[in-house]
């Protein structure tokens, strides 16, 4: 059994519209020295899986057909023994 931590960002070449919301809200409440906000998921997910290996190309598919658009959005994640 292992866990994955993912992370999915919208890709950089894009406009985030909700970090952008995020960040007027901030300059609006005063806070000063914060800019350049990116909303992303974060998702953990328990993978059965005899090896690390195999645990990974689960993830990596699971990625690429489901969690992320690739159109839009990157990836990354890590794997621990659970």
């Amino acid at each position: 059994m292992y866990t994955a931590e993912i992370i999915i960002m919208p890709l950089k070449e894009l406009l985030d519209p909700q970090g952008k919301a995020v960040e007027h809200g901030l300059k609006n409440m005063s806070f000063s020295g914060m800019s350049n906000v990116r909303i992303g998921k974060f998702i953990t997910i328990e993978v059965e899986a005899a090896t690390e290996k195999e645990a990974t190309e689960k993830v990596e598919t699971a990625c690429k057909k489901l969690l992320a658009n690739p159109v839009i959005e990157s990836y990354s994640y890590t794997l621990k023994p659970a």
